[in-house]
């Protein structure tokens, strides 16, 4: 995470600032007032020459015998320590530079009343120095979320990632929280990311790392959605941020079968009616054979369809479902409405009426006449010769009358008969043979 120069960039302009507002105060003693002063200019010469270890001794001197001389020997000193400790091999050596750091904003913090400046920072070089340090990674969490309650936010967006990063880190060391309270965290600082982009921050490599470092966890799954946060939806479904939660997680997981992912949907589609969310509950419904939901899901898809292409969808999927409820003459009306919707649909229509046409044999026959009865096999013809459909149009012409049942009836082919029955067509009377 390349923050680093921002974090000390920021360090700079508030050292600036505490320099000018508050004077040096040098003991009252003359001898230990002139070391003070050596001392002072001493490990200013070796940071400004970028000599950190041999800072580090002076300014030992100065935190242990004039800790309230001024507040630029923290600021300072926590770049100082900083520095050295990258400088030096010495393993043991490197975390007493460390430590020091730390030491320097808690000691910062017990003399000037100043830490809304400093926290984000402390929480910055703690998640550096710990994050694989097990028993430390607690308080590094802790800078974090001090920084937050004290700030509202924090000032980089980049800054997310490594808290929670942090948090994921103490969960997998220390096993520190449900799952549920990780997610509980993690929408917390969604949220306050989503507050930094309306601020017009570029958070969009914040928002990537963080549903990286989310899948690395491993908490969610369809099983988690479904029997961890599922029933808690079911007991309070006046619960709005779960059910978004439930919705994302679903979607982001691919859980679309889930109970949950059902009642969360429905949830935000009574809050927010869309026709995208009334297409899915209304699929859903049919998964489960519920056709007087998915009726009137799609009925009001219909209504909050923004263009003739989402209409098309929208009545197709009505003419099946009266298909299949049995009401045929609004199934074939609605079907007709697609062409007028979305001509391409032509061929899937007429192929739907034809099937209508072929399964209405035992509804319509009357047992008086053949030709009559068989004539709606010529219309479901028809039907399957606009849809191009010609297995259909073969089907339907092997059902056809026969010459020899025309002649009994008087009937001849090129006459006209009217089919009777909900289908209502006249058609031109032919033969299978």
């Amino acid at each position: 995470m390349k923050i680093k120069s921002k974090i000390l960039g920021l360090a700079a302009l508030l050292m600036a600032g505490m320099v000018q507002a508050q004077e040096f105060k040098f003991p009252s003693d003359p001898a230990l007032e002139a070391k003070a002063r050596e001392l002072n200019a001493a490990y200013t010469d070796y940071m400004n020459s970028e000599q950190f270890v041999e800072a580090t001794k002076p300014l030992h001197w100065l935190l242990v015998n004039v800790p309230e001389l001024n507040p630029s020997i923290y600021q300072n000193g926590t770049k100082i320590y900083d520095e050295a400790s990258k400088i030096t091999t010495d393993e043991a050596q490197k975390r007493v530079y460390q430590d020091s750091v730390m030491t320097l904003f808690i000691k910062r913090g017990q003399l000037y009343d100043d830490e809304t400046k400093w926290i984000e920072n402390k929480a910055y070089y703690a998640y550096g120095y710990y994050k694989d340090v097990e028993e430390m990674l607690p308080n590094v969490v802790a800078d974090f979320e001090r920084a937050i309650e004290l700030n509202g936010e924090l000032s980089l967006a980049a800054l997310y990632p490594a808290y929670f990063d942090a948090i994921r880190r103490n969960d997998g060391y220390n096993d520190a929280y449900t799952p549920e309270q990780v997610l509980e965290k993690y929408g917390e600082i969604q949220k306050l990311l989503a507050k930094a982009e309306a601020d017009g921050k570029d958070v969009a490599t914040a928002k990537s790392q963080m549903e990286n470092l989310l899948v690395a966890m491993d908490l969610i799954d369809c099983d988690f959605i479904e029997n961890t946060m599922g029933p808690k939806l079911a007991a309070d479904p006046t619960n709005e941020a779960l059910a978004d939660q439930i919705f994302n997680y679903s979607v982001q997981y691919k859980c679309y079968s889930t109970n949950a992912f059902l009642q969360a949907l429905e949830i935000k589609h009574a809050k927010e009616p869309s026709f995208s969310t009334s297409q899915v509950i209304a699929m859903r419904y049919m998964q489960e054979d519920n056709t007087a939901g998915a009726e009137e899901m799609w009925t009001q898809a219909l209504k909050l369809a923004e263009n003739d292409m989402q209409k098309a969808d929208a009545q197709m999927e009505l003419a099946k479902i009266y298909v299949k409820q049995g009401k045929k003459s609004a199934g074939r009306a609605a079907a007709k409405e697609v062409a007028n919707l979305d001509p391409s649909r032509t061929s899937d229509i007429y192929s739907l009426i034809g099937g209508m046409y072929m399964n209405s044999f035992n509804d319509c026959k009357g047992g008086e006449s053949r030709a009559k009865d068989y004539s709606i096999y010529i219309a479901a013809y028809n039907a399957y010769q606009k849809a191009g459909d010609s297995s259909g149009m073969a089907n339907a012409r092997a059902r056809f009358p026969s010459k020899e049942e025309l002649f009994t009836e008087g009937l001849q082919v090129g006459s006209t008969i009217n089919t009777g029955c909900w289908i209502g067509e006249t058609v031109t009377l032919a033969t299978r043979d």
